[in-house]
């Protein structure tokens, strides 16, 4: 018999492991906050505990949430064999937080490799699990993350309708998709627009930024499929952005394997040349981050979020290199390889062409209501099977078909 059966409030535990996480799940946790039939447990993980990525767990207690477990996984190195490592501690970790906890939904999003090891842990401590952002196509080793994620997964919530097809292709049961649409879309179409110098300058080093005047949003990952390559793209965008000299605010890249040497990179510019054009800034609030994004002359880089977020603002996108192949993307992005001469001429390009249409691909602003009530009206289930099997059992139940037949 569940919590819901004994009409308690359904204990749904949240794992957050960055600070994307937590932009896109922000507006599910405040609508589940405010529901009756649900009670939140909140797990952070990964970067989201981590004191040189800015603490982001301060960042829920100022918005008012409370916080059920912290989790410490990660190795230091930004090393593929780091990261591989850092999973296994993660399946243990989470497994040990869950027992406890005790939730009767574990509700994961995208594709890192910390929430792949809390999904894992959940699945074998027969937990149902609710997975946001499956069926989507992207390149690094996130794409194999995700599609694991969505196979141990009970019920999901896609943010767009070619990617609730792809999970039906890949044999899950339609009935379990709950959803389709993106929550950071909630967020970013009812922004207010209120940017100002202070809330930019305040925080990070380097140049003033002017927010009156045209600047560029640079966000720079490593593709761990292409560790090693790392240092060259990122030098051939620091050459593009030289030679365009526009104030640019940049973030840190994330920890996945290849991090420390584009921080590195990124620490040696800035210490050796002082340009009078760059900010660093290390984290930002999710509101805060949408408002630079959606004020953006141009941003340029690999991040999902100039794919997913920027659509709902039209912000025109240089999206560099292979991270995010494959990814449906609105008319704001033109896709450039990590080349200095290339990445300029696409700048120029995007720069000319200015702002573009809202798009509506990745939501409504209306998703979080819809995976909220959700969660309180699914059916909690353990066994998985493939939907092909289902549908083939079914078949043999019609036709009342021979053993050789059932055989085959």
């Amino acid at each position: 018999m569940n919590s819901k059966e004994k009409n308690e409030p359904r204990k749904v535990a949240v794992v957050l492991v960055d600070r994307a996480n937590y932009g896109r799940l922000k507006p599910v946790m405040k609508a589940m906050q405010q529901h009756p039939g649900l009670r939140m447990q909140v797990v952070i993980a990964g970067t989201m505990v981590l004191d040189r990525f800015d603490s982001p767990h301060k960042m829920l207690k100022r918005d008012g949430f409370s916080i059920d477990s912290e989790i410490y996984l990660e190795l230091e190195g930004s090393l593929p064999v780091t990261m591989a490592k850092s999973v296994g501690f993660g399946i243990i970790e989470f497994a040990n937080e869950f027992k406890k906890l005790n939730p009767d939904i574990v509700l994961v999003i995208g594709d890192r490799y910390e929430a792949l090891s809390a999904t894992i842990a959940a699945a074998y401590l027969n937990l149902c699990i609710v997975h946001v952002q499956g069926g989507e196509v992207s390149g690094s080793i996130d794409e194999s993350a995700r599609h694991a994620m969505s196979k141990f997964a009970h019920y999901h919530f896609p943010s767009t309708a070619r990617a609730a097809r792809y999970l039906i292709q890949m044999g899950e049961d339609p009935q379990t998709i709950l959803g389709i649409g993106c929550p950071s879309g909630d967020i970013a179409l009812h922004l207010t627009q209120d940017l100002s110098d202070d809330m930019i300058n305040q925080i990070g080093s380097g140049a003033e930024i002017d927010v009156c005047r045209p600047y560029c949003l640079a966000v720079f990952h490593p593709t761990t499929t292409e560790f090693g390559d790392e240092s060259e793209q990122m030098q051939a965008l620091f050459s593009a952005l030289e030679k365009k000299a526009m104030q640019t605010i940049m973030l840190w890249p994330n920890i996945d394997a290849g991090s420390d040497k584009i921080s590195k990179i990124m620490r040696t510019y800035r210490t050796t040349y002082q340009p009078n054009w760059l900010r660093c800034v290390t984290n930002l609030s999710p509101e805060l981050y949408l408002k630079v994004l959606a004020q953006a002359s141009c941003a340029i880089g690999n991040s999902s979020s100039f794919v997913r977020d920027a659509s709902f603002f039209g912000t025109p996108v240089v999206l560099v290199g292979q991270r995010q192949q494959g990814r449906e993307m609105a008319a704001h992005v033109l896709c450039a390889e990590a080349e200095p001469i290339k990445l300029l001429r696409a700048m120029d390009k995007q720069l000319s062409h200015g702002r573009y249409p809202c798009s509506y691909l990745y939501g409504d602003g209306l998703s979080s209501q819809r995976l909220t009530q959700a969660l309180v009206n699914l059916v909690p289930y353990v066994q998985k099977k493939l939907h092909y099997v289902v549908q083939e059992e079914n078949a043999v139940k019609t036709l009342g078909c021979t053993e050789s037949l059932c055989a085959y």
